[in-house]
C-alpha cells in the first residue's frame, strides 16, 4: 500500500527565476538514482518551474526530482503530497500530487531522482544573489 507523504509551505523563496534556479539544482546534482529513503516526512521543498522540483529528507540531504510532463500549479503550491513504497520514494513509479485551494490534482510522474549537492546549491544560490544585488555600471 502506498503511502503518502504531505509537506505544507515552501523552503525558500528569493529573487533567483525559476529558470536559474533550475540550472543550479541541475548543476549541483549527481548522476541518476533509482530510489530515495523516505523518512515519514519531507524536511522542504522547493517548486523549480514546473518541471521540477527539490526536496529534503533531512536538513543536508536532498533530491532534484524532475518530472516527465509539466507538474501543473506546482509554483503556486501550499502543499504537495509524495507518495512512497515502503519507505522508498521510485523514478518512474511514485508522483508528487499539488495541493492547495484550487490546484488541478493531477498527479505529476517522478521521471528521474537525482541526489544534490545540498552545500553546492546553497553557496550558488548565494553568489546569484549576489550578482543579481550588486549595481550595473
Amino acid at each position: 500500500m502506498a503511502a503518502v507523504a504531505m509537506l505544507s509551505g515552501c523552503a525558500s523563496t528569493s529573487k533567483i527565476s525559476d529558470e536559474d534556479r533550475l540550472a543550479i539544482y541541475r548543476a549541483n546534482a549527481g548522476e541518476p538514482v533509482r530510489s530515495f529513503r523516505y523518512f515519514g516526512t519531507l524536511d522542504s521543498w522547493t517548486p523549480l518551474g514546473d518541471e521540477a522540483m527539490a526536496v529534503w529528507t533531512r536538513p543536508s540531504e536532498a533530491y532534484l526530482l524532475e518530472f516527465g510532463s509539466s507538474c501543473p500549479d506546482l509554483d503556486f503550491a501550499t502543499a504537495v503530497s509524495v507518495t512512497n513504497q515502503g519507505g522508498l520514494v521510485y523514478a518512474r513509479f511514485d508522483k508528487v500530487q499539488v495541493l492547495g485551494q484550487g490546484s488541478i490534482r493531477i498527479p505529476c510522474i517522478i521521471q528521474e531522482i537525482r541526489p544534490l549537492d545540498t552545500r553546492g546549491v546553497k553557496a550558488d544560490e548565494a553568489q546569484k544573489r549576489e550578482a543579481q544585488a550588486m549595481p550595473a555600471e
